[in-house]
């Protein structure tokens, strides 16, 4: 993830179309209830104005590099259109018509699966990305666009590196290899 950029904004057409393919992605049910909504470099500053709060934008230290991304991309999910697809007659036997019936709510795995598509989508293609969790501000940052009946599960910022990131401490934490996280079964 990068998080630090250099300004260089991103052409809009091109995010968009970037966007569609990235909603290449599964879907369960074929649903489709992933939104991506793309803003370009004009509202990054925005976004992080109702994606954060003052405390936080005074004491980051990775503000300035983050308010210099080229665009940012909003990824939503809309559970409603899970719920009616599980409620259509062929679906309908698997219960899952309701919020509470779904054990892993599957509108949270599709728009994880759309947000790496689109971040290889845009490594591919030789930009830099660094995704943004939506813990706190969700609904600041959707009232804020006018986006209704849709949960934020985070947001994308894309642009070009300028190499002043500054590195996380998670990345000094011993943590077992790729390797060692992969197990063969023989059951």
């Amino acid at each position: 993830m990068t998080r630090s950029f250099d300004g260089t904004p991103v052409d809009e057409s091109w995010l968009d179309e970037l966007c569609a393919q990235a909603l290449w992605a599964p879907t369960a049910g074929n649903s489709a209830g992933v939104r991506l909504y793309t803003l370009g470099s004009k509202y990054v500053a925005a976004y992080f104005e109702h994606a954060t709060d003052e405390a936080w934008r005074q004491r980051s230290r990775r503000i300035e590099g983050l308010l210099r991304a080229g665009a940012v991309v909003l990824v939503t999910a809309r559970a409603q259109d899970y719920l009616a697809r599980y409620g259509e007659a062929d679906k309908a036997q698997s219960g899952l018509s309701e919020p509470s019936a779904w054990p892993l709510p599957y509108w949270h795995t599709d728009a994880a699966m759309a947000t790496m598509a689109l971040l290889l989508l845009i490594e591919e293609a030789g930009w830099q990305a660094t995704f943004w969790g939506s813990f706190r501000h969700g609904d600041a940052v959707l009232r804020w666009a006018g986006i209704d009946e849709e949960e934020l599960f985070g947001a994308v910022l894309i642009g070009r590196g300028d190499g002043a990131d500054v590195m996380s401490g998670s990345l000094t934490r011993t943590v077992p290899s790729r390797n060692e996280r992969v197990r063969r079964l023989t059951p």
